[in-house]
């Protein structure tokens, strides 16, 4: 990419998304279905999924045995790249070492988009290992937008990103979330991952309606939807992604598939793991809400719930296991 991201580059990074088309549905890459997937004859046998996506962070710096799956399945289907380490609202400097192994590893995977999360990390050099939300001011959509193009220079392509869950709100904020991201892909042209489960989550916590939020996206630019199940704390909805996805989200799913004229669906997994036929039995479901069956699905009730991240590099003293993160204060 030149120096210059001029009004043409945005435009073309724009298309790029349109001419990868739908994906169809997905699921994210986790280490406990290693085994199942690698002993698939992946040539021979009706493929269970349309693509993987996998979470950057598990395979940067990763030569080793999840590198050989991601190298087998990647021949056989679409993988995208799905990050939690851009920290792209965060005042620190933007971290040019993790990007460049993101970019290396882009290299290696070719997915169709890189993805990570409109929200900040981390400051002072301290990394949270959370998706913290962004205050929503003209100061701060300024200072994002400046940061996503050096991005997509290092990268050499278009990023797309997530809104997060959220259980906080800035006072100061002056600009909602869509308004926001609107003003965000029209200066840089990336897109965005419209994670429904996460609206529905933060439309609980913050008492937004949800339909809303969706309606007033910028459609054109959303390239793929994020499924996942949250728990009910009774004061709040947490975004636990270890439960089916309940009939709330489902339907903003209906309506995103409609507004959006149907992109490509993933349904995220990351505590509580069920046997790989499981979650994908969980993924047919969206079929079938696109063709008008509505899963009767309820929010799943818990006294207290932890955030889990599917991220398994080190974060404390076992790189092999995912580990979660503290419970939120009440």
């Amino acid at each position: 990419m030149s120096d210059n991201y001029n009004g043409e580059a945005r435009r073309d990074a724009a298309a790029s998304f349109s001419h990868t088309g739908n994906l169809g549905f997905g699921v994210g890459l986790r280490s406990q279905h290693y085994p199942e997937l690698m002993s698939i004859d992946h040539d021979t046998v009706k493929k269970p999924v349309d693509w993987f996506e996998i979470i950057s962070e598990n395979y940067i710096d990763n030569f080793g045995y999840g590198r050989h799956v991601l190298e087998i399945l990647r021949a056989h289907y679409p993988m995208v790249m799905h990050g939690v380490s851009m920290n792209i609202g965060s005042t620190d400097p933007l971290d040019f070492t993790y990007l460049n192994k993101l970019k290396a590893l882009s290299d290696f995977v070719q997915p169709a988009w890189v993805s990570d999360h409109l929200c900040w990390t981390g400051v002072a050099g301290v990394n949270s290992h959370d998706l913290l939300p962004m205050p929503l001011t003209d100061e701060s959509l300024d200072h994002v937008i400046r940061r996503v193009k050096q991005v997509q220079e290092v990268l050499e392509r278009p990023i797309v990103l997530e809104n997060p869950s959220t259980y906080l709100e800035y006072c100061h904020s002056s600009l909602s979330e869509p308004a926001f991201f609107t003003e965000l892909v029209n200066a840089t042209g990336c897109g965005i991952l419209l994670d429904v489960n996460n609206v529905f989550v933060s439309a609980f916590n913050h008492g937004f309606d949800p339909q809303a939020y969706i309606r007033a996206l910028p459609h054109q630019q959303i390239v793929q939807i994020h499924l996942a199940g949250p728990s009910d704390c009774g004061d709040c909805l947490i975004d636990t992604h270890d439960q089916p996805v309940p009939q709330q989200v489902w339907a903003l799913y209906a309506l995103a598939q409609q507004l959006t004229g149907g992109v490509s669906t993933l349904l995220e997994w990351d505590a509580n793991i069920p046997p790989f036929d499981t979650l994908v039995a969980e993924l047919n479901k969206a079929k079938q809400v696109l063709n008008g069956e509505m899963p009767a699905q309820a929010v799943h009730q818990s006294d207290m719930a932890k955030f889990s991240t599917p991220v398994v590099r080190e974060m404390h003293q076992n790189t092999d296991l995912a580990h979660s993160l503290k419970p939120v204060a009440k």
